[in-house]
């Protein structure tokens, strides 16, 4: 009760306001506010009014135009970067060591003897285009299922106009404009000219088709034949690994007692048993040195060569894949714990024959969240599966990406690649299988709308550690200690007194940090709430002079007009209202007695005219209601019966 009498009394005051018009509340607001201007238009003479009211617009607007800037500068949320360095006790980054070579090629030749077979003869052809001078007549016949499938050609291109293609296993060759073969007697003709010409001057092309004889193809072209017969032998390669258990693969990988022969971690001696064993498609067996999977990450003690990691690795260089592995050494990359190794892309090398020293230094990275930036904690807002978490390891932009082009490659190709790991439910693509997995593969690839889906939809973790890294290269071991080296390490490799290692196949690695200095790049909002309140309070002090109660004053006189605007508006279909009601009824209503007098002289008129019919009964009195027949029988009788009670 007492709060409907305290609203009642608060609309009273409003309605007893400064004013009843817009002009009284106007001039009442000129008069009373601390804004200067406002207070000389009313006050001042007509020109100089004239001259105080466009100033006063004018600055008004500069106040407005001012704000506008500053609230959408503060609503781009921009950031600023700091860096600091600081001193403390490091963990030691998680170091992944491979071979360059995935397999070793006595174990997976079995799987390779045709393709090795084939890709032997096409270097023949290229090199030695006239026929006649090949050696295959006394070789077995050729397999060229995978061939068909995926094939190798030229491209000679002496005739811009009219480019034809060789198959380098048939002697049909194509024009590339209209790809129709051409008659016998002008395919004669260009292969004796081809025969003549220099295998330098005919790009190599692998062409990837969605089914074996189909037009609808894709050319990927090199400018060297190297290049081609490698990407070739990758392409097939992968397609006949990809039918082989990854067991199977582990096993005909490098193994880890075999690879890693000697450890030393500061003072600490390790071995192969301290090392956590994946499997990369790229690079088969890698080892990852603490990668804090099931034991807490070490730290380092102090900086320097004598208190980080020193590896001796053998590669076996003599066991390499010919035309798969262009490349010798191996692949190291250092990384945080529990993530993934992307070595293919934040990898490096470490030559044969050297011994490598990486200095370490390391970067601390921390980005704002949403709505500064469009980063990530831990990946679960973004809206791709990752698919390396089977692996227990952190979220990364770089498994994000992987992980989303094998998602579009199962839903578009129906399979997945071998580079990727695969969702559940899914094989890998191969030739039998899928025979268009390689266009398609191709196309999805080389496609900028797929790409963008992905960069759009991944994000960039908030917190993240780089290491950068220093390198040095020295000839290992001299050639004044080599000898009883290989003799040590042989006998305990083999335990043989033969030396059965040499230059071409051991690597030296020392990985420390180069000092105990880190950097810490932050970032910070460049405006905050606190900037804007001040910046907007500055602009509107400098130009109208005005503070908060000035804006506060502001807002009394806008509640003031939408009050008198509700007077209007009621008091207006107030109005409305009564019109409507004289339309309709345009004499004045008759009263209680006028109405008794009509019944009783009714009842009367009855009486004297012997009950005449309802359909001759007079008329009512003008300005009367439409008499109601069935009320007419009951009301006279009760209105004289109080009239006589009464008297």
């Amino acid at each position: 009760m007492n709060l409907k009498k305290y609203f009642v009394r608060a609309l009273h005051r409003l309605q007893k306001g400064p004013g009843y018009t817009y002009k009284e509340l106007l001039v009442w607001y000129c008069d009373n506010t601390n804004t200067h201007g406002p207070k000389r238009i009313i006050k001042e003479g007509p020109k100089k009014k004239l001259i105080w009211f466009f100033l006063t617009l004018l600055f008004a607007s500069l106040v407005f135009w001012q704000w506008g800037i500053l609230i959408n500068t503060y609503l781009s949320y921009n950031v600023t970067s700091s860096l600091s360095i600081g001193f403390k006790t490091m963990k030691f980054p998680a170091v992944t060591v491979c071979n360059a070579n995935p397999f070793k090629y006595s174990k997976v030749k079995h799987l390779l003897k045709e393709l090795d077979r084939l890709i032997e003869a096409a270097l023949e052809r290229i090199l030695q285009p006239t026929p006649g001078n090949s050696s295959e007549n006394t070789s077995p016949p050729l397999d060229l299922e995978l061939w068909h499938q995926i094939p190798l050609v030229l491209i000679d291109e002496h005739d811009k106009d009219n480019p034809i293609i060789l198959d380098i296993f048939e002697s049909n060759q194509t024009t590339v404009g209209n790809e129709t073969a051409m008659d016998n007697q002008t395919a004669t003709d260009n292969q004796t000219a081809a025969g003549n010409q220099t295998t330098e001057d005919l790009p190599a092309v692998c062409p990837q088709c969605s089914h074996q004889g189909s037009d609808n193809c894709t050319y990927r072209n090199f400018t060297s034949a190297a290049q081609a017969v490698t990407e070739w032998y990758i392409l097939q390669s992968t397609s006949i690994l990809s039918k082989v258990p990854l067991q199977e693969r582990i096993r005909m990988g490098y193994q880890a007692e075999d690879m890693i022969l000697a450890c030393l971690y500061g003072a600490e001696p390790c071995n192969y048993k301290n090392f956590t064993q994946i499997y990369h498609p790229d690079h088969g067996n890698c080892y990852i040195f603490n990668w804090g999977m099931e034991e807490e990450a070490l730290n380092s003690s102090n900086p320097g060569a004598e208190f980080g990691l020193k590896l001796i690795l053998d590669i076996s260089q003599q066991d390499y894949i010919p035309y798969l592995s262009s490349a010798a050494g191996a692949r190291l990359m250092l990384h945080q714990q529990k993530s993934f190794p992307f070595l293919k892309d934040q990898g490096i090398y470490a030559m044969a024959g050297t011994e490598t020293s990486i200095g370490v230094l390391v970067d601390e990275l921390e980005r704002m969240g949403y709505p500064y930036s469009d980063c990530t904690m831990n990946g679960s807002d973004v809206p791709v599966k990752n698919l390396y978490s089977q692996y227990n390891t952190s979220y990364s932009i770089q498994a994000c990406l992987r992980s989303c082009f094998q998602n579009h490659m199962v839903e578009i190709c129906g399979c997945g690649h071998y580079m990727f790991p695969l969702p559940e439910g899914v094989n890998y693509c191969n030739n039998e299988d899928d025979p268009g997995w390689a266009y398609c593969y191709s196309s999805l690839r080389s496609s900028i709308r797929h790409r963008q889906i992905c960069i759009d939809s991944c994000k960039e973790t908030c917190n993240d550690t780089q290491y950068k890294m220093t390198i040095s290269m020295a000839d290992w071991p001299s050639e004044a200690s080599e000898d009883w080296i290989f003799h040590i390490l042989s006998y305990e490799r083999d335990m043989s007194t033969n030396v059965t290692l040499d230059r071409n196949g051991i690597i030296k690695l020392n990985i420390y940090f180069q000092e105990y200095n880190y950097r810490t790049i932050s970032e910070s909002a460049a405006t905050t709430i606190v900037w804007l309140l001040s910046s907007l309070g500055g602009q509107f002090g400098f130009w109208m002079g005005g503070s908060v109660l000035c804006l506060i004053e502001f807002g009394e006189i806008i509640i003031d007009s939408l009050w008198i605007t509700i007077i209007n508006v009621i008091g207006w279909c107030k109005g409305l209202k009564q019109k409507r009601a004289q339309a309709r009824y345009p004499d004045a209503p008759p009263t209680v007695s006028e109405l008794v007098e009509a019944h009783t002289n009714l009842g009367f008129q009855h009486e004297d005219a012997g009950a005449l019919p309802r359909d001759e009964a007079l008329p009512p009195e003008p300005g009367t209601p439409p008499p109601n027949y069935d009320s007419l029988r009951v009301q006279p009788l009760d209105v004289l019966g109080a009239d006589s009670d009464a008297e």
